[in-house]
């Protein structure tokens, strides 16, 4: 499918993935091609079982390959060992996950300033971007709030910034709405579209249409195989 933007910030060529099990295999990627443009939103789409997750964790860079190449805005992650994929991770990946995974001790700032630390930002930058993040997603009178004294939607918030703070080529959506109530959920998808409409590349993980209508393409996946793309919104 032709798409408005130019260059792919994700190309799989015949990704597979498979594990063991005592004496049995399992299959859980079966020879994946695919191409995501930069500036592209799409949603992927599988019931349990079809290999989502496995899918998901190898595009986030947590797991490799069995067989087949990754490039990640033109870097192959296929083959590296856990150091290096931590460290494409921390540069080039920001994540939104069904648990918010906040730390209830600190404020929302300090955790949104999180990947920074790991990437050695000195302190008063690593501030000034947080308070950044937090005004984006619409939290700047939030930043001294820890997680017990928000709401789940403004916990996804906070997690949204931490995804934006570092200037990721690509933000990973695993997800994001499966923890919040319906009103929470439409401002979540609303946020993920607008830093879509300003050129955020986008993957969101999910098994609901509704969800992943969001997005501006669809792809599904079942047994491990892409079986089809389609604009969202379309049968």
């Amino acid at each position: 499918m032709s798409t408005p933007y130019d260059t792919p910030v994700i190309a799989l060529r015949d990704v597979a993935k498979t594990y063991r099990r005592g004496a049995l295999e399992v299959e859980a990627l079966r020879g994946i091609s695919l191409e995501i443009p930069t500036g592209d939103y799409v949603a992927i789409m599988g019931p349990s079982g079809s290999g989502k997750s496995t899918l998901m964790h190898i595009l986030g860079c947590l797991d490799v390959p069995t067989s087949g190449r990754y490039l990640l805005a033109g870097q192959d992650v296929s083959r590296m060992g856990e150091t290096e994929l931590a460290e494409v991770r921390n540069r080039r990946i920001g994540f939104v996950f069904q648990q918010f995974n906040l730390l209830p001790s600190l404020p929302a700032w300090r955790n949104v300033e999180l990947p920074l630390t790991y990437a050695g930002v000195g302190r008063a930058e690593r501030r000034e971007r947080a308070m950044r993040a937090l005004a984006r997603v619409g939290l700047a009178q939030r930043v001294d709030h820890r997680p017990g004294e928000l709401s789940g939607g403004q916990q996804q918030r906070v997690a949204v910034a931490r995804a934006l703070v570092g200037d990721p080529d690509l933000i990973l959506a695993d997800e994001p709405t499966g923890n919040l109530d319906s009103r929470s959920s439409e401002d979540v998808l609303a946020l993920l579209s607008e830093l879509h409409a300003s050129g955020r590349t986008i993957i969101l993980i999910t098994h609901e249409a509704d969800v992943a209508r969001a997005a501006a393409r669809i792809l599904r996946i079942r047994d491990g195989v892409l079986h089809d793309s389609a604009i969202a919104g379309t049968p």
